[in-house]
């Protein structure tokens, strides 16, 4: 394990907070979107209490009973368990709940630096033939698989150093999530038990993701595979083969049609209607186009069903048209800003992708939301009896169809972006 470094850990935290951050922040998500590869969002806060080593043997006397009667052998648990306690920097990044988040632009900008681009070509070259391999049997195109791979931790050099066992440990103590660290504990006690790696190898992220490219314990469990036929599902490997191999197995179950498009960068006809920009609203790329949507780069429309239409910056950016492959990804990690950064850097490191770089400009100049502005926000339009589901600081569904209805009642078009703008508006209206 070579690559693995103690300060691997707090840039893999960081990227796993941003992404949460970004679910939250950029497009509103639909609700059929799970099971995903990443955790669940963090429930409201509760009053906190310095842990105590008698409370946490309290919850493991509990939860041993648990394992044993899913499956886990006793060897197996008190092998893994010997020696875990509490850690004090889980509980921390999983309590910290960023006040401010970077926009889209500004996430897309790193995700897809000339930097990636280039280490991203590099492993494609280097991986050529394995990855030749894994495209050919599971149906998935090289470049999504190898951008998985940069973005979730930067081809292999960044992912995590936390022993899985303790940050799950810690994560089902505190009690938050519970339940899904529990379900994550015991199907990682599994992969213990079924000798695909030891526990004392088994490392990850804060959060409990491994290899790689970050399968959650469940994950692995389900679509994690052997590639290189050595009796082991090895996403820990410096060989990066099972881990490349799993994640395009992952999008194959879940849909991925190879050749087909992710997203396709468009233009909208004037009095475009920006209700529909919403995944509520699928169409065919057909009826997109009679609608007036034109790609950016000329000609037609990819053919494909279940197309809709995206404004992740309102109607002031770029507008896509999103396939089903886009929603695969999606699978992965159910943020909007992260699979338009699969897209775009697939389309980077593999032509057949068919994605192409951003025409379109941002509206760099806006400046996003705070959690307590976007929790004012929700206030003030909940007083004006548009239901936003709650005051949270986080711009889910129901917010977003919140703002997008104020936005038609005052004349605004109803694209449901979120900006410092919007929020005059809402305060001139409540006041």
């Amino acid at each position: 394990m070579s690559r693995l470094t103690h300060t691997n850990r707090i840039g893999r935290a960081a990227a796993a907070l941003l992404a949460l951050a970004l679910t939250a922040g950029c497009a509103a998500e639909p609700a059929d979107a799970a099971p995903s590869n990443n955790p669940p969002p963090m429930p409201p806060e509760k009053p906190e209490a310095p842990p105590s080593p008698a409370d946490f043997d309290a919850w493991k006397g509990e939860f041993r009973p648990r394992a044993l009667a899913a499956g886990i052998d006793a060897a197996t648990f008190d092998r893994a368990f010997a020696g875990v306690g509490v850690n004090e920097e889980v509980l921390r990044l999983d309590r910290f709940q960023p006040e401010f988040v970077r926009p889209l632009w500004e996430y897309l900008d790193t995700a897809v630096s000339d930097t990636r681009v280039a280490n991203g070509r590099e492993m494609v070259s280097r991986h050529r033939a394995t990855l030749d391999r894994i495209e050919a049997r599971y149906g998935v195109d090289l470049g999504v698989v190898v951008a998985i791979w940069g973005l979730e931790s930067a081809y292999g050099e960044n992912y995590g150093s936390i022993p899985v066992i303790e940050s799950l440990a810690t994560l089902a103590f505190e009690g938050r999530r519970r339940d899904w660290a529990e379900e994550q504990l015991i199907a990682a006690l599994r992969i213990i038990q079924d000798g695909d790696i030891a526990a004392d190898r088994m490392i990850g992220s804060w959060a409990g993701a491994m290899g790689h490219t970050q399968f959650i314990p469940t994950s692995f469990r389900d679509y994690a595979v052997d590639h290189t036929g050595d009796g082991r599902r090895n996403v820990w490997s410096d060989d990066p083969s099972d881990a490349l191999a799993s994640t395009a197995n992952y999008l194959a179950s879940f849909g991925w049609e190879r050749g087909a498009p992710t997203v396709v960068e468009v233009t909208l006809p004037d009095g475009f209607d920006y209700r529909t920009a919403t995944s509520d609203t699928r169409r065919t790329a057909g009826e997109w186009t009679a609608a007036g949507v034109q790609p950016v780069a000329g000609g037609s429309l990819p053919a494909g069903e279940g197309v809709e239409i995206l404004v992740p910056a309102g109607a002031g950016g770029p507008a896509f048209a999103a396939y089903p492959n886009f929603r695969v990804i999606k699978r992965y990690n159910n943020a909007t800003s992260y699979a338009m950064a699969v897209s775009l850097l697939g389309g980077r490191l593999d032509a057949d992708m068919g994605t192409r770089p951003v025409a379109g400009g941002w509206p760099r100049d806006d400046k996003p939301l705070s959690r307590s502005e976007t929790e004012e926000m929700q206030r003030r339009l909940t007083a004006l009896g548009y239901e936003t589901g709650g005051v949270d600081g986080i711009v889910g569904p129901d917010t977003r169809r919140a703002v997008r209805a104020f936005q038609s009642a005052r004349g605004l078009t109803p694209d449901g972006y979120v900006s410092t703008r919007l929020l005059a508006a809402v305060r001139n209206a409540d006041s």
